[in-house]
């Protein structure tokens, strides 16, 4: 079992993470790709921004990993890389891939890792806007708070 936990400003290739978590074992490799969309709440968003403490988000990315290894025994390989700095539209800004021996396990798990990132992980965003700032101006930013689970 392998785990890997990356903060970086280089470009995120799903592609590479899924095959790092390959194994002969698993029956599955799930994974989530998050991206930047072009808008937020009737404003242009030209770009995000991610700021973070890299040694602290990675130390609570590793405590989400190990309690999801807790929750879902058949996890073999676990990656997590999210990017900091600038993230136009279009670009990935977090993957998350998980091979698994059940591809139910794998799913859930995955999930679960986004949602508690989301709320758990010290990484700060900022949407960045062509049109419809905050204050009613053109352009603008925002900063953005860590979501909550329901």
């Amino acid at each position: 079992m392998k785990d890997i936990v990356k903060i970086t400003a280089d470009i995120i290739s799903l592609d590479e993470i899924a095959k790092a978590v390959a194994d002969p074992k698993a029956g599955a490799i799930s994974t989530f790709s998050g991206t930047t969309r072009d808008n937020f709440e009737d404003k242009e968003v030209k770009t995000l921004a991610y700021e973070a403490y890299i040694p602290m988000a990675e130390k609570s990315i590793q405590s989400l990993i190990t309690a999801a290894r807790q929750k879902w025994d058949d996890l073999i390989h676990v990656a997590i890389v999210h990017k900091i700095g600038d993230c136009p539209v279009g670009e990935t800004s977090v993957v998350i891939a998980v091979s698994s021996g059940h591809r139910v396990q794998g799913l859930e798990a995955v999930h679960w890792l986004i949602d508690e990132l989301k709320v758990q992980v010290p990484i700060w965003k900022k949407e960045v806007y062509t049109n419809g700032g905050p204050d009613g101006t053109d352009g603008g930013e925002m900063w953005k708070a860590n979501n909550t689970l329901p």
